[in-house]
């Protein structure tokens, strides 16, 4: 067993997330967002970028309760989730976005949190990890602002780094309020920052320079 598996093993998130029955010890970042900036409330629309294995999505449930929705997005398939509605797609197409609003259409609303705790495949070189963390980001913030209803909310994990200021400036283009957070529950060796943006203006004016296009 490698030295980072045995670090895992020890890892009291990660035992917790085994004894509460969780996915993965992601799961308890959000609690700890949720519990500080409450961007999820019973009766909530939620979508989950990147949802694999699921942790958030459990999370996420828990929350929104039976009167809630909660909807993940990622290219592979995960294991069902009860309560749930899984896309396995693409967050950048244009079919992944109307799938989203199709699934809630019935509700005649649109959503009111999208969250993302995705990461890049690991490359090992620190500054490419950032960089790939960063055009991810760029893509969930634009898939955000093509579904979230006024005064939505929108959450992030970003690797800290040279363009890290960039998109925090960009987020703040599109919510009143914004901020980062590192919850307790993020290994003290991580570089990662969660970006926690609330009251979404649909509209506003943004710079084509900011705008994250699918090539």
């Amino acid at each position: 067993m490698s030295e980072w598996q045995l670090a895992k093993r020890h890892d009291s998130f990660y035992r917790l997330a085994k004894q509460e029955g969780y996915r993965a010890r992601s799961s308890f970042k959000l609690k700890q967002i949720n519990e500080k900036f409450g961007v999820i409330h019973k009766g909530f629309a939620v979508v989950d970028l990147g949802c694999a294995p699921g942790g958030w999505m459990q999370v996420a449930k828990e929350i929104v309760g039976e009167t809630g929705t909660v909807i993940g997005i990622d290219l592979k398939q995960i294991k069902p989730i009860e309560g749930t509605v899984f896309i396995q797609g693409d967050m950048t197409s244009d079919e992944t976005v109307k799938k989203v609003l199709d699934a809630i259409s019935t509700s005649g609303r649109k959503i009111d949190t999208v969250i993302s705790d995705m990461s890049p495949n690991i490359s090992g070189a620190y500054s490419m990890d950032h960089v790939r963390s960063i055009d991810l980001c760029e893509h969930a913030l634009n898939f955000a602002r093509k579904v979230l209803r006024p005064g939505g909310s929108f959450t992030a994990k970003v690797f800290e780094g040279e363009h890290f200021p960039e998109y925090f400036n960009n987020v703040k283009m599109s919510f009143d309020f914004v901020k980062r957070y590192a919850p307790d529950a993020s290994r003290s060796s991580s570089s990662e920052i969660y970006v926690i943006a609330k009251r979404f203006r649909p509209g506003a004016k943004i710079p084509k320079s900011a705008l994250c296009e699918k090539e």
